[in-house]
């Protein structure tokens, strides 16, 4: 397709996009023809490092051939099935999902999007408690195609929607570079914790049902909550008689170094985690996971949830191969292994280019937040959209991400597939636009 013929399209047949959103501006942006491993290719044959890996769903990579052979084969058999009768590619998903669960999370249901495994996880604790409030991360997002799911993501205005669900509220996000209440942390005994819940329970109008987070903030700026943050909160959800549900979407699956992300804080063990993103190896699945006592209260009271493609024998085999490739070629290990090659070379960056103000993130799912100032940690939004263009101009594609208004976080979530060698192209192109953009020390004593 010609650029000329794009445009045209463009123009006449497409929705515009909302330009303050992060997808404002894609019709300027490369139009992508073609995908394999960690790379991309637009409709003028040039390729880009994609590490952004697609919409987050390319994290195995794309193309992987496993998956590839394993759609090729189902295809072949069966592509859509009832979900009035089981088929045996849901089944074999069940168990082999089941295996990796950590106890005593052992059940699942499966549904197609991100948003519809959030939608079905707040319902499923509705069921389960009898309760009614949900409280959120401030910072938190969770979704964009449901009532829901727009309700729950406070990291966008919710003025942007026409109305919002009843009986849905936020808490302070756990910000430690930019603490809401403008304090530090291990000395601040995770006060915003305390000071949320205190508001929570004054609104609370009724018996709460649960919390749902992020065990990393991904969209909100790549937020790691400080270490006891996830435990404290589950004491208050048993204390309240709610749900801790844990939205895995961004994190699950090996991207952070583990195999789920709130392994990495030792005695969390959520009621209910939903799962998506790159879990169906590039084709859209999703799952909500919890323990047997509460899906059998749930169903008990009438719980319900599914899509006409929820349990297609297509998404089915793709989910149970994704999980089979990440655990043959341990793709958490690998995750990590990145994890330390970008955060030290960050590091170094950091000692040259006052713009980087903070290094965050565990595995594959990687912030740096970028600072005019870094005592006054003043954001750099304009500093970080020119870097943004040069390294889309020089073959590096990232998103930039950020708490509310800011953006002035780049968002590096390279596939766990990608080489030692990608990495340092993608570092030498970040570095290269770092120096174009910003003074380095050096330049800056110099003058």
């Amino acid at each position: 397709m010609k650029n000329s013929k794009a445009k045209e399209i463009v123009e006449r047949w497409m929705f515009p996009t909302e330009r303050s959103s992060y997808m404002g501006g894609i019709e300027d942006r490369p139009i992508l023809a073609k995908s394999q491993d960690r790379t991309v290719t637009d409709i003028d044959g040039k390729e880009y490092l994609d590490f952004q890996s697609g919409q987050m769903s390319g994290a195995i990579c794309h193309q992987h051939p496993r998956i590839v052979s394993v759609i090729k084969k189902t295809i072949k058999t069966m592509l859509h099935a009832s979900n009035t009768l089981l088929n045996v590619p849901r089944l074999k998903l069940h168990q082999t999902l089941g295996k990796i669960l950590p106890p005593p999370l052992q059940r699942s249901l499966f549904l197609v999007s991100g948003s519809d495994s959030i939608e079905g996880a707040i319902d499923l604790a509705r069921k389960a408690t009898g309760g009614i409030d949900v409280i959120g991360l401030h910072a938190g997002l969770h979704g964009s195609t449901s009532y829901l799911t727009r309700s729950l993501s406070f990291n966008w205005n919710r003025n942007k929607h026409s109305v919002v669900a009843p009986a849905t509220s936020a808490i302070l996000t756990p910000y430690c570079y930019r603490c809401p209440l403008g304090l530090e942390f291990p000395s601040c005994d995770i006060q915003c914790l305390k000071t949320s819940l205190e508001l929570a329970d004054a609104n609370f109008t009724s018996q709460p049902a649960a919390f749902i987070g992020e065990p990393i903030l991904s969209a909100g700026g790549v937020i790691v909550p400080p270490e006891g943050f996830y435990k404290r909160l589950q004491s208050a959800c048993r204390e309240r008689g709610m749900l801790l549900i844990l939205d895995e979407a961004q994190t699950g699956l090996g991207k952070t170094g583990k195999m789920f992300g709130f392994e990495h804080e030792e005695g969390v063990s959520p009621d209910i985690i939903a799962i998506s993103k790159h879990f169906g190896g590039g084709l859209p699945i999703s799952a909500v996971c919890t323990t047997s006592e509460i899906a059998e209260i749930a169903v008990k009271n009438g719980y319900f949830a599914t899509r006409s493609h929820a349990c297609d024998p297509l998404l089915c085999a793709a989910g149970e191969e994704s999980i089979n490739i990440i655990l043959d070629e341990d793709l958490p290990a690998r995750a990590a292994q990145i994890e330390t090659r970008v955060k030290e070379s960050f590091r170094e960056m950091a000692q040259e280019y006052e713009l980087i103000g903070d290094i965050r993130g565990r595995g594959v799912l990687l912030g740096i937040e970028l600072v005019t100032d870094r005592e006054k940690k003043t954001p750099a939004n304009d500093a970080l959209r020119q870097i943004f263009s040069y390294a889309m101009d020089h073959g590096l594609i990232f998103q930039t991400r950020g708490t509310r208004g800011l953006q002035n976080v780049i968002r590096l979530v390279p596939p766990m597939t990608t080489t030692d060698e990608e990495i340092d192209r993608a570092l030498s192109i970040l570095n290269d636009a770092f120096r174009a953009v910003g003074k380095s020390k050096r330049q800056a004593a110099a003058e």
